[in-house]
């Protein structure tokens, strides 16, 4: 690898099928870098084994979700001739280089972790947390070292974890001398998708809370999903001042929006701004709102529907695709692995330095 390689690694846990905060948060971004010609090199893996952290007793439902999450990468618009997509498990070169990060990391850094902290409350783990999830930040870190990537292009609730990262590549390179890459973040320019709330108002989309737009959705589920969308609960009448702050509507109009889709669906209007500065004036009511939202998710969606039922038509395919992707993973991170036990000082059979200086030790 030369220095000036610029290298994207990023991905998903294959819990379920990917909705449209994962879309915002990082997959538009993912294919509009992939097709911008910046970088060398692109990797976009499943995380099914840390998946199977939370899901040990249920491994059928990550084995499911990989197929769903490789299908909603392609229909995206990731390109395989492009972007590098693989399997994490198929990859035993990442245990390898986890292994030998723990111990760089102390068990009150990982505690530390606000990433970590959150997902164990959502989780209810406290006390009985597995050990393979609490060091999952770990298991990120050297997913990110064993690809040498750049780049991590993520949510912003990733970035404690990509500052773990960085924090470990440091310590590593310290002691064992210049090796890894030092990662940096990259996170949506738009400021609504940072993290986009459920379609209930609560902080995070969630399967099991059941307020998720999913990219595989049909025009009538997302229709039905939008006009049970929360809003302003003190906007009873049309005639009503309306609040912007916490209004799930216009959150995802920010994230989805252009002013000329405004402009096409509601002709009133020159832009988003205009129609927000109605809103809060009063006079505009919710059900409109919902409307220009499903005709902008539409635009955006139906395309992706369009890919993704085509190649639902040949499914052995897709699994070729990620098969292959695996291959030049595994390549890559080998290479990888290489440098990191010359570096420890562990690749005994290839040092030929050490065997002689041993033999002449011996041979007195």
């Amino acid at each position: 690898m030369t220095p000036k390689e610029k290298i994207i690694l990023t991905g998903d846990r294959p819990t379920g099928r990917l909705h449209i905060g994962h879309y915002v948060g990082s997959l538009r971004r993912r294919v509009e870098l992939q097709n911008s010609g910046q970088f060398d090199k692109i990797f976009v893996f499943e995380a099914d084994a840390q998946a199977l952290t939370d899901n040990i007793e249920n491994p059928e439902k990550v084995r499911q979700n990989v197929i769903e999450v490789a299908l909603d990468y392609l229909a995206c618009g990731l390109d395989p001739q492009k972007s590098t997509l693989f399997i994490q498990s198929q990859i035993p070169e990442l245990c390898e280089l986890s292994f030998y990060f723990m111990d760089l990391v102390s068990v009150s850094r990982l505690q530390r972790n606000p990433t970590v902290k959150t997902e164990i409350q959502m989780r209810n783990f406290e006390a009985s947390i597995p050990v393979g999830f609490f060091t999952y930040p770990i298991s990120q870190a050297a997913d990110i070292a064993a690809f040498k990537a750049t780049t991590v292009p993520v949510g912003e609730d990733q970035e404690p974890m990509l500052e773990q990262c960085r924090e470990i590549v440091r310590r590593f390179n310290y002691i064992y001398g210049d090796t890894l890459v030092e990662p940096n973040i990259l996170l949506p320019e738009n400021s609504a998708c940072l993290r986009l709330p459920g379609t209930d108002g609560k902080a995070k989309m969630s399967k099991s809370l059941g307020n998720c737009i999913y990219l595989s959705d049909s025009a009538d589920e997302v229709c039905r999903k939008v006009k049970t969308m929360y809003t302003d609960p003190t906007h009873l009448q049309v005639s009503d001042p309306g609040h912007l702050e916490g209004n799930t509507v216009f959150t995802y109009l920010d994230a989805f929006s252009t002013d000329e889709q405004v402009k096409t669906y509601c002709p009133d209007y020159n832009s988003l701004a205009e129609m927000k500065e109605h809103y809060t004036r009063g006079g505009l009511g919710d059900m409109k709102c919902k409307k220009l939202l499903m005709s902008v998710l539409h635009d955006t969606l139906e395309p992706i529907r369009q890919r993704r039922a085509e190649y639902e038509k040949d499914i052995p395919a897709v699994y070729d695709i990620l098969k292959k992707g695996c291959e030049v993973a595994r390549e890559t991170a080998a290479a990888t692995m290489d440098e990191v036990r010359r570096a420890m000082k562990i690749n005994y059979f290839d040092d030929n330095a050490l065997i002689e200086e041993q033999s002449k030790r011996y041979g007195k």
